[in-house]
């Protein structure tokens, strides 16, 4: 394991942005695409403004979500919101084939396994991604799972790769 202690979040951001577009270039390069998943929460933003500035090979990307609120389409809450406002806004002219979670499906459980269909068609079966990025909540929570946070059943089979987590109060 390498470590690097860099100055500021400013440096941290552009380096992890330059390491990604690397990883997307050398990738799309070897096998055609570049698979990512994205968690919410504000310490990716910055990131990803780096990011939309960088060469990256966008239309051979796939960007997932890792997790996501159930809000409405354009909510401040959402984490969808701040992905298109960071990062795909700076992305032309080739925009990133995103899979956004469907959480504004009246349905969950149907959304939740449509959206694991997805993963399985693009990432294949069981799901393997090039990078996942997870952010870290200041009270330590991992994507969407604060301390003493309400689940909602999504009616999925055990070891499903998508379920439906209702009632997050913080952001990470």
């Amino acid at each position: 394991m390498r470590v690097e202690v860099l100055a500021d979040v400013d440096a941290v951001a552009l380096a992890g942005a330059r390491w990604l577009a690397a990883e997307a270039r050398s990738t799309v390069a070897r096998r055609g695409r570049f698979t990512r998943a994205v968690s919410g929460g504000r310490t990716p933003w910055q990131m990803f403004r780096s990011l939309a500035r960088e060469d990256v090979p966008w239309a051979r990307v796939h960007l997932f979500q890792v997790d996501e609120r159930v809000a409405s389409a354009g909510d401040g809450d959402r984490d969808l919101t701040h992905i298109r406002q960071s990062l795909l806004a700076g992305a032309a002219p080739a925009p990133v084939d995103l899979h956004p979670m469907p959480v504004d499906d009246p349905d969950l459980a149907a959304a939740s396994a449509r959206c694991a269909r997805d993963l399985e068609r693009v990432a294949g079966s069981p799901p393997v991604l090039d990078v996942v990025h997870l952010g870290l909540g200041a009270d330590g929570h991992a994507p969407t799972a604060p301390p003493g946070e309400p689940r909602a059943r999504s009616g999925m089979k055990p070891g499903r790769v998508v379920a439906v987590a209702k009632g997050h109060a913080g952001r990470g």
